[in-house]
């Protein structure tokens, strides 16, 4: 079975690709498996994360320790699939906006690094699983949206970006949103033989995944999901998103 949404026109050009998220955790829940693919591919990629994490996980960590272990630990999953260049923003968690500050931030990230791709969380509500609609997930969507256009793109946007840090306007072309609403969705990648990574940087979040149990069998049912809807072969595995041409 095919998905209703249009396949996208994916670009072959692609050199870097920096993920944007609203926590620690976020892109290994979402699109680790792919973000795993792409290295493999020889594709750069770079994460920014918008918050520390610090107001997530459970009454076992002191809430002043919970941020710094959360850096730490994202780190480490994402040097599980060959991620070495990971910034943190420091906007406050549970309470960020796309306001001009968190725009301007994610600029600056876009302009430094000059992905061609950007993958980020869907700015919509996903009214059937709304656990992945967080407000701050929603906030971070929108605000990269608004950052990759128009402005990274535009020379007169935040234009401290030039004059303090020295970095020019830099225009992406493709976007890829986590957890976008299902009549959005029209592309799938196969993640079946990178999911066993995707597995492992779950795991090193241990203050967000020790509690959860058996992590292969809460997340293969799901993968399956997206690899049957896109028509994969029986027993792959998929992660799903909206793929957006900027231009």
């Amino acid at each position: 079975m095919s998905t209703a949404a249009p396949p996208p026109r994916l670009r072959d050009d692609v050199e870097r690709a920096l993920v944007v998220t609203a926590h620690p955790d976020d892109v290994d829940f979402g699109a680790a498996g792919t973000v795993a693919g792409w290295v493999k591919a020889g594709i750069q990629v770079a994460y920014c994360i918008c918050t520390s994490g610090d107001a997530g996980g459970f009454d076992d960590t002191p809430r002043a320790q919970m941020g710094p272990l959360r850096e730490a630990e994202q780190r480490t999953a994402a040097a599980e699939l060959g991620v070495e260049d990971v910034t943190f923003l420091g906007h406050p968690d549970g309470r960020l906006v796309p306001s001009i500050e968190l725009r301007r931030d994610i600029s600056r990230e876009i302009r430094r690094f000059r992905p061609q791709r950007v993958l980020t969380q869907s700015p919509e509500i996903w009214w059937r699983r709304i656990g992945a609609s967080h407000p701050d997930h929603r906030a971070t969507g929108e605000a990269a949206l608004a950052a990759v256009y128009p402005d990274a793109r535009n020379p007169f946007a935040h234009p401290e970006l030039l004059a303090a840090d020295g970095l020019d306007a830099w225009t992406v072309h493709e976007m890829w949103l986590m957890a976008a609403p299902d009549e959005r969705v029209n592309h799938a990648v196969d993640i079946t033989d990178t999911f066993d990574r995707k597995l492992a940087a779950l795991r090193a979040h241990v203050s967000q995944t020790a509690q959860l149990g058996d992590l292969d069998a809460r997340l293969r049912p799901w993968h399956t999901y997206w690899a049957r809807k896109f028509g994969f072969p029986e027993g792959r595995l998929a992660e799903a998103f909206q793929v957006v041409s900027v231009g």
